[in-house]
């Protein structure tokens, strides 16, 4: 897989993934506007990576400001910031990139290196997840037994973050031990992001993968043929609850309901201190439009009315185990994740092992 994330010649290159896995074309970004719409029209998607591509476009933003006027303003900052905020409300790591970046642009500000050292931030955010995913994988690998057929819901791989992977990640890490796997993986309608991208990265890869409608999980389940099921996280509220692509909830209840153990693997920047529970999480309503055209060909009557909501809440009561870079969290989930982020504090926590 061609890298699908990269800054040149004072610019941000994405890999457009609604064109996946027919057509490899990228886009450039120059402006803020070019990177809000690429977050906002899915050509990139997976919370990981949304959070890097914000963190480049305040620089796009920054650089934007200086080759028009020279001095960059903290109103200037704030307006960029609100304008990438605006493009996809679920996913708390737009947030946190965001914060982050703004951090370093107060630190630097009025210095000549500032557009420098807010660069090299992306850069080191980049470097960090990619990192910080493999180390999750490494964790997630020891729960994977040889021979085991995992269940997996839209796409959490390499593409969806810096270039490693969460859910997929887990999975490329068990089998690159040797194990013997077999991968289920959903469509996920509307956007087939399971179906599109899931499915190549695995192949790619050479693991096993089969492709089923989004509605088999609940049937897999009863049937005793899923072992286990992997998915990745948008949000994680401080109680364990996890905001993901809609339809993992129900597929958590068909696990819960046929003792199939169900897995999240969420980086520490999908964790969202400021959220006590799933009720709190914003769930972003998209356009019904994209639920009544596929690959824009009208599949119902023009008439009809179209509800499309891009994620739901798994309740933590639901959830076996929480994958992070500091290891495998158990439940009571809110006392580990206080633990995680207490001040001094980040230690492993792996309570599977």
């Amino acid at each position: 897989m061609s890298e699908h994330i990269y800054w040149k010649d004072d610019a941000l290159y994405v890999l457009d993934q609604r064109l996946l896995p027919f057509k490899e074309t990228y886009i450039r970004c120059a402006t803020v506007k070019d990177v809000a719409k690429a977050i906002k029209d899915m050509a990139v998607r997976g919370a990981p990576l949304i959070g890097l591509v914000a963190a480049y476009g305040m620089v796009v933003g920054l650089q934007e400001i200086m080759k028009s006027r020279g001095r960059v303003k903290e109103s200037d900052m704030e307006r960029i910031c609100r304008r990438l905020k605006e493009t996809r409300p679920t996913a708390v790591n737009l947030f946190w990139a965001l914060r982050r970046m703004r951090n370093t642009y107060k630190e630097f500000e009025g210095q000549d290196g500032l557009l420098e050292a807010m660069l090299q931030g992306a850069i080191d955010m980049h470097v960090e997840d990619v990192e910080h995913n493999r180390q999750l994988s490494h964790y997630g690998a020891e729960l994977i037994d040889d021979g085991d057929t995992i269940l997996t819901h839209c796409n959490a791989g390499a593409l969806a973050t810096g270039g490693y992977g969460t859910a997929l990640g887990v999975i490329k890490a068990a089998w690159e031990t040797g194990k013997s796997l077999q991968v289920i993986a959903t469509e996920t309608r509307p956007y087939f992001q399971g179906a599109r991208l899931t499915v190549w990265e695995l192949r790619e890869q050479g693991i096993d993968v089969t492709l089923v409608p989004d509605n088999h999980a609940g049937l897999l389940c009863q049937q005793g043929i899923v072992d286990r099921v992997i998915v990745g996280a948008d949000r994680v509220a401080r109680n364990g609850d996890v905001a993901n692509k809609v339809g993992t909830y129900m597929i958590a209840l068909a696990a819960h309901d046929n003792e199939v153990p169900f897995y999240v693997a969420a980086p520490l920047s999908s964790f969202d201190e400021s959220i006590k529970n799933g009720d709190e999480i914003s769930i972003e309503e998209r356009d019904g439009k994209e639920v009544k055209y596929v690959n824009g060909r009208l599949v119902t009557s023009a008439d009809v009315t179209a509800k499309y909501y891009g994620f739901d809440i798994t309740p933590a009561r639901l959830i076996t185990y929480i994958i992070t870079e500091k290891g495998v969290l158990e439940k009571p989930f809110g006392k580990y994740i206080k633990m995680l982020f207490a001040p001094g504090k980040r230690e492993h926590h792996n309570g599977s092992h």
